[in-house]
């Protein structure tokens, strides 16, 4: 049974499961859909083509699938898709898809620190945790497990990798490959993260063969160049493969 203040507005349209508290002066708009076991804390607007998992929690100013800040919107009909067991903090906005994707999704087990905002048509993974104010153009992917502090700016149609670091402040156009520290300024790479690695179980060998592999990839004047000398030095690995095809299959370049 769900717990419904008097002083919330829900669609008659709506989707709502089982077990849902939505608390005083929250929106939920037609065209949404919110699974079960999901707490709405006051204030929180749920906007047209919302689609919510289970086991989130929505804080005070929360704006989720709102309409996207793009002159090329046309009113097309797109989504936002939210996953299940995230924690959306104060004020967090997180716009719907355009024609481009169709919908913004975000993973479970993400934690989105106040006032961030993720602009259309993004597509983030799971178990990222990304800092107060980061501001997240359109179209940008974020893979598992990526830990993003806080004012950090991230230009549209940036790719970033899992496990990475990304330090306060930082603001960039480029890509940002996997397992690294990124930070400075210009924002650039910083070394590996070691400490997030080794807190997701990774032995402190294979941290070093990882960082053989950045070593490699850095140590000529083009990068596949270096992909060329990771492969003639380097056994395959999962993880490796991973690197190298971050690499070749970016389209604004990677920091360095």
């Amino acid at each position: 049974m769900n717990q419904i203040s008097p002083l919330a507005y829900i669609h008659p349209e709506a989707i709502l499961g089982d077990n849902n508290i939505i608390g005083p002066f929250c929106y939920i708009d037609k065209n949404t859909v919110i699974g079960d076991n999901n707490v709405l804390q006051n204030s929180v607007t749920i906007n047209y083509g919302a689609r919510i998992g289970n086991n989130n929690e929505f804080f005070p100013g929360a704006s989720i699938s709102t309409k996207p800040q793009d002159l090329k919107f046309k009113g097309e009909d797109t989504t936002c898709e939210i996953g299940n067991n995230n924690s959306i903090r104060e004020n967090v906005t997180i716009s719907r898809g355009t024609a481009a994707k169709k919908a913004t999704k975000v993973g479970s087990n993400n934690l989105l620190m106040e006032n961030m905002h993720i602009a259309h048509d993004c597509l983030v993974g799971n178990g990222c945790i990304i800092g107060n104010s980061t501001k997240f153009g359109g179209e940008v992917v974020v893979d598992d497990f990526a830990t993003i502090s806080a004012t950090v700016l991230c230009h549209q149609f940036c790719h970033i990798g899992s496990y990475v670091m990304i330090q306060g402040g930082s603001r960039f156009s480029k890509d940002i490959p996997p397992f690294v520290i990124a930070g400075k300024e210009p924002t650039h790479y910083c070394g590996l993260n070691i400490v997030g690695l080794r807190r997701r179980g990774y032995s402190n060998e294979f941290i070093e063969y990882l960082h053989e592999a950045y070593r490699l990839l850095f140590s000529k004047g083009l990068l596949s160049d270096g992909i060329k000398e990771i492969r003639a030095h380097l056994p395959e690995s999962d993880d490796v493969n991973y690197i190298i095809r971050f690499v070749e299959n970016s389209k604004r370049g990677i920091i360095r």
